[in-house]
């Protein structure tokens, strides 16, 4: 029987939060979120933006927004799709900063299914006045491995 594809990108998901699986860069981005909303091809999370991942001026460093927003955007599409990609386009518009600690929605919504090719987009708004943080917007491609084999790497 073949595994749901949300509850798995979620338990994948949960996997990277605890440190488990991945790089410590992504448990380090990904540090406080918490899944608001999840069905396939769509999740809303909630994010104070951790301490850890700040520039020199006590802002959200830009490389560590693009690294959540790569990651949110395959977990949405692995929901989607239940099979892993590989990004093949990725583009990032930064609007505003943000501020560490300050508290960020996000949403990743798949937006087009070509067969192998799968767009998402991501965004990042400011919590309570809804201001455009940052959009990330990326191609992916079906590639051949697993999520075991992912896990792994």
């Amino acid at each position: 029987m073949k595994a749901d594809s949300l509850q798995t990108s979620l338990a994948w998901l949960h996997d990277v939060l605890r440190g488990k699986i991945g790089h410590g860069l992504d448990t380090r981005v990904l540090e406080g979120l918490r899944v608001v909303h999840a069905e396939k091809g769509l999740m809303r999370f909630d994010l104070v933006v951790p301490d850890g991942v700040s520039d020199a001026d006590g802002n959200w460093h830009v490389g560590a927004l693009a690294s959540l927003l790569d990651l949110l955007g395959g977990v949405a599409i692995f929901s989607f799709a239940n099979r892993v990609t590989t990004s093949v386009d990725f583009s990032v518009s930064y609007y505003s900063t943000a501020k560490i600690q300050e508290h960020v929605e996000i949403e990743s919504k798949v937006t087009a299914n070509r067969g192998k090719l799968i767009h998402v987009v991501v965004e990042v708004r400011r919590k309570g006045n809804g201001e455009l943080i940052a959009v990330g917007k990326q191609w992916m491609a079906s590639n051949k491995l697993t999520v075991a084999q992912l896990s792994n790497l």
